[in-house]
């Protein structure tokens, strides 16, 4: 698939600094042009407020079904808040959402559309029959979610064995206590720095098909505990022989 063009949309949580430096690292990485533009979601209207209110989940354990959404929800989709602030984060189908949002997005040939949001996108698992929160929805536009990214990869599972033992809110505040620094937190610095291997996955699996990579030490690895997210995205930080020659590819 041809890129020319990404054009990478905002979100709130998202300091204007930092998504310049994702901007330069795309840019660099690939040497392609990527515009920024504004949080999507500050532009729709009252009817596409609606639509997105109904691909809120409430029940995992079934396929979608298409959510009627109340007074209460459509108004907070309108205001385009900061979703972490809320005590309990919503669930929305991924692929219904991106059905939604292509349809208000301008179709340019060989541009790619990559959509930045702290709404927690899931997707059905027909393997187990549950709904499962997930970083990034792929295609065009591509959705990566900010919240996913923090709430899919696993934290580790001493943290989840602490938390059966006397579970209470205090319990829940004790254990996050205990084993920060081991997993990403809302509004995490180090949220940005991973958002740069997510916008390059993003990318090159939108251009070659492939998923991702099976290597933990490349930063197109799929990280499914957050342990290696850190490593893959952080601390190693580098691009195995395979995806680099894919990189080289798409510069020439």
């Amino acid at each position: 698939m041809k890129i020319s063009k990404i054009v990478l949309y905002d979100e709130p949580t998202v300091p204007e600094i930092q998504l310049e430096k994702i901007r330069e690292f795309i840019s660099n990485a690939l040497n392609i042009e990527v515009e920024v533009k504004g949080n999507f979601f500050e532009s729709i209207d009252h009817d596409m407020c609606k639509k997105i209110a109904t691909t809120r989940i409430f029940d995992l354990k079934n396929p979608f079904k298409v959510h009627t959404p109340s007074t209460e929800e459509i108004q907070i989709e309108t205001q385009n808040k900061d979703m972490s602030n809320r005590k309990e984060m919503t669930l929305y189908d991924g692929f219904e959402l991106q059905n939604i949002i292509s349809k208000h997005i301008p179709s340019i040939e060989n541009t790619l559309h990559i959509i930045l949001t702290n709404k927690l996108t899931a997707t059905f698992d027909q393997n187990d029959f549950r709904y499962h929160a997930r970083s990034l929805i792929s295609s065009n536009p591509t959705i990566i979610s900010t919240a996913g990214i923090i709430e899919a990869p696993a934290k580790p599972k001493q943290y989840y064995l602490d938390l059966m033992t006397n579970f209470s809110e205090n319990r829940v505040e004790e254990v996050m206590k205990k084993y920060k620094g081991e997993f990403l937190e809302y509004h995490d610095p180090r949220l940005y720095e991973i958002l740069e291997g997510y916008v390059l996955q993003a990318i090159l699996y939108y251009k070659t098909g492939e998923a991702f990579c099976d290597k933990k030490e490349c930063r197109l690895f799929n990280a499914h505990w957050q342990k290696d997210l850190f490593y893959s995205q952080i601390e190693n930080k580098k691009i195995c022989k395979h995806h680099q020659e894919i990189i080289n590819d798409f510069n020439n």
